[in-house]
């Protein structure tokens, strides 16, 4: 159940965490190792829940060798066994009977300050989650949190230097590209693969740097993205082809937050999640995501969704809507925008009407979609779509009435539109189409996890009067004599009250 080891060498180290091995000793705080950790968390089910620390983890390691000099693990018992949902144990097999028996964080808090105090932290999406929920815990039982000297967030840090050749940057992601294994979300494990990845990317980084006429990230990256959809681990925006650039050629504005060498990029970084963008520390000058899991965090801008533009960054000289003769739902029919399937995301729209089981599909399941206002810049974009579509629509032969896309709502008229949310049949059971997260007071973003298809869930967080920023997709339909645009949501991010 805990594990620890403070030794002088790598060889040591690993024997003094084996399976079983019990607590000798823990080190003191302020040493001068980096802090290499990860937190596992119970999984939000409900507006309004927070995080419970489930399990930490952290390893030692040697910042002139990079060698693991120590290490200290435990499970945590949360107060209320409660928040141990089946969604949580799906995320990180952590059960309800494992934490039972496991002592509270009051219990531990002592060893962890120890381990984390005064050092260097690294770890995978640390600033945004895994730090945060430290400070909670710390906070819950009324004691001041460690502080580090500095930090090394290696989700930014990779991002920014080795570019998206892992797609996501996710730590199972980035796993799968060097096919270090599958990410087993328990804590100690997923340090040890974090530093992994992190020696590869650099590896990779010296390599590419020595021969930088023969060995580009040109060369590479259609390699290792036929590689990751072969491996079929990845996530489906891991195989997808980026643009990349040299990792020095990316320009971002940037602001020093409060904790040293910590550098916070500004609104234009290009990440898949709201994270610290950093330059490496001094102590990893020799090598140049918290992995986002159901609790995923990630960025509520167009740049943390790849693909998707706002209604500003769009051009209606550039949209072209192919609707061929004898229209019935064939892949021909697109709406592109310079070439590509035109998808938007908006940010801050108003919930006017949230899910009802009032409509049913074919299958007898209901319709899921919410009512949302829109503002002027995104209402213009669908207008032109709404209209050139109908016209190519009527020029194709289609008999079917065409339904508007956008309707006005209450009495200023304000535009609105319905965001559909599919449901995806596998099997006997029904999961979502979309991705769904909530964002935090705190700005956390998480991703809800959902273990079957439950409107009234779906009622409880779609509330009228909150916010969503929505990144969606436009898809024609010409079904039973009706025809129109629908609005296929693809990612839903919910700012409660």
């Amino acid at each position: 159940m805990e594990e620890i080891a403070a030794t002088s060498t790598a060889t040591a180290a690993a024997a003094a965490v084996a399976e079983g091995e019990g607590r000798s000793g823990v080190p003191e705080a302020g040493g001068p190792e980096i802090a290499f950790f990860d937190v596992e968390t119970s999984v939000p089910w409900r507006a309004g829940q927070g995080y419970a620390l489930l399990e930490f983890g952290a390893i030692l390691v040697c910042p002139q060798r990079l060698v693991v000099v120590g290490s200290y693990a435990t499970l945590v018992r949360p107060a209320d066994l409660g928040v141990v949902s089946a969604a949580s144990v799906r995320c990180n097999g952590i059960t309800r009977d494992a934490v039972a028996g496991a002592p509270g964080f009051r219990d531990v808090a002592d060893a962890v300050y120890s381990v984390l105090h005064g050092r260097v932290w690294a770890g995978h999406n640390i600033v945004r989650f895994d730090s945060a929920r430290i400070r909670e815990a710390f906070a819950e039982i009324g004691r001041p949190p460690p502080e580090p000297k500095g930090m090394i967030d290696t989700l930014p840090l990779l991002t920014q230097k080795f570019g998206r050749r892992a797609g996501d940057m996710k730590m199972a992601s980035l796993a799968n590209y060097f096919g270090l294994g599958r990410q087993s979300h328990r804590s100690l494990d997923d340090v040890r693969m974090n530093l992994e990845v992190l020696k590869y990317c650099a590896t990779v980084l010296f390599l590419e740097a020595s021969l930088p006429g023969v060995l580009t990230v040109d060369n590479l990256v259609e390699r290792a993205i036929t590689r990751s959809q072969t491996n079929g681990d990845a996530s489906p925006e891991a195989s997808k082809p980026v643009a990349q650039s040299s990792p020095d050629s990316s320009k971002r504005q940037r602001t020093v937050s409060k904790v040293d060498n910590v550098i916070q990029a500004g609104d234009n970084q290009q990440s898949t999640d709201p994270e610290t963008n950093k330059e490496p520390v001094e102590l990893i000058s020799n090598i140049e995501e918290k992995t986002l899991n159901a609790s995923t965090q990630m960025d509520s801008s167009s740049s943390g969704f790849s693909g998707f533009i706002e209604p500003d960054d769009v051009s209606t000289e550039s949209i072209q809507i192919s609707v061929p003769s004898s229209y019935r739902l064939t892949r021909k029919a697109s709406i592109k925008h310079k070439g590509s399937q035109l998808q938007l995301c908006c940010m801050g729209l108003q919930i006017q009407f949230g899910v009802s089981t009032k409509f049913l599909d074919s299958a007898g399941r209901p319709k899921l979609n919410i009512l949302v206002d829109i503002p002027e810049n995104l209402s213009k974009v669908l207008e032109f779509c709404d209209g050139t579509a109908q016209r190519s629509f009527q020029d194709s032969g289609s008999t079917s009435e065409w339904r508007p896309l956008i309707k006005k709502y209450g009495y200023v008229n304000r535009p609105t539109v319905r965001l559909h949310i599919p449901t995806i049949l596998n099997g006997e059971a029904a999961t979502y189409g979309t991705d769904i997260y909530q964002k935090e007071a705190s700005s956390n973003i998480q991703q809800l996890v959902f273990s079957k298809v439950d409107v009234a869930e779906l009622d409880s967080l779609f509330v009228r009067g909150n916010m969503v920023d929505a990144f969606f997709s436009l898809e024609l339909y010409d079904y039973e004599q009706n025809a129109g645009i629908r609005l296929v949501a693809k990612k839903l991010v919910v700012q409660s009250k």
